[in-house]
């Protein structure tokens, strides 16, 4: 059971021009998905900077095949028992799949999850013409958005599966176009995913916002993983972008504490976790 250490100096509590502060001095940040209060605890004991609230839940919490049976209740659920596990970590939640069809349901779903479930950021797939249009309509509202671009889940069928995006030149291009984009759209956060090492250095170049990888090399800004992911938790192939930091540790907290040292120091992705 997890104990919290009544004399550890309390954390400053994470903010996003704090994340903007820390692109601006070179310093790594280090966000993990959460889907519970106990596992949030966990997480912001061991200092990661941003909890998840992944509608990825659909595929490791829930045991489906991809994240786009995760309804908007379902988010709201999990987000408001991760925030009670929160008092310093900043949290962010996934916009469900479908919820941004338009401006109205997305700011339907983004007063959900932050007024009524407590997070401080809401995450969006996508950099459509109606993605722009909500990551603007959200932030004219106050409301902080992460977008999310590269291997976007949510288009697995578009996509034909999880596959690697930008390796061709035009295609790392469009992306890197996206991503100007969402940033002029008001985003204050990217998350870039399933992109070669070279793509993910130059996209984390080009922005002023924060560029958090996953599976996009070392250069970006800072790293996320999926907990069960890091924990070697998650049934089959792990993916190629995470690593088992439970393996020859004695505790969860611990495999957490070494995940969050290493994407400090830089030490993880390495070169095997990347793609050419």
């Amino acid at each position: 059971m997890y104990v919290e250490n009544s004399n550890a100096p309390a954390r400053k509590p994470v903010t996003v021009p704090g994340l903007h502060a820390m692109k601006a001095e070179g310093r790594k940040i280090v966000m993990l998905t959460a889907y519970d209060a106990s596992f949030a605890a966990q997480a912001e004991h061991a200092g990661v900077d941003i909890a998840l609230v992944g509608d990825s839940l659909g595929m490791v919490v829930q045991g489906q095949s991809s994240t786009l049976p995760v309804t908007l209740e379902q988010m709201v659920y999990h987000t408001t028992m991760v925030a009670r596990g929160l008092s310093a970590t900043l949290l962010a939640a996934d916009m469900p799949f479908m919820a941004d069809r338009d401006v109205s349901h997305a700011l339907e779903a983004g007063a959900r999850l932050v007024g009524e479930a407590g997070a401080a950021m809401i995450k969006i797939e996508g950099a459509g013409p109606h993605i722009l249009e909500a990551i603007h309509a959200l932030t004219e509202r106050v409301i902080p958005v992460c977008a999310h671009l590269g291997l976007t889940p949510q288009s697995v069928h578009k996509f034909g599966g999880y596959k690697v995006q930008g390796r061709v030149q035009d295609a790392a291009d469009r992306v890197l176009a996206e991503a100007l984009a969402v940033q002029q759209a008001g985003a204050s956060l990217l998350v870039l995913e399933g992109v070669p090492t070279s793509l993910g250095e130059r996209v984390t170049k080009a922005l002023d916002i924060p560029v958090i990888g996953i599976g996009a090399g070392p250069h970006c800004d800072g790293q996320v993983l999926v907990v069960y992911d890091m924990l070697g938790l998650t049934p089959g192939k792990r993916p190629k972008f995470s690593k088992d930091f439970l393996a020859g540790r004695s505790s969860v907290g611990e495999a957490i504490a070494a995940y969050v040292a290493d994407v400090r120091s830089g030490a993880f992705p390495a070169a095997e976790h990347s793609y050419n």
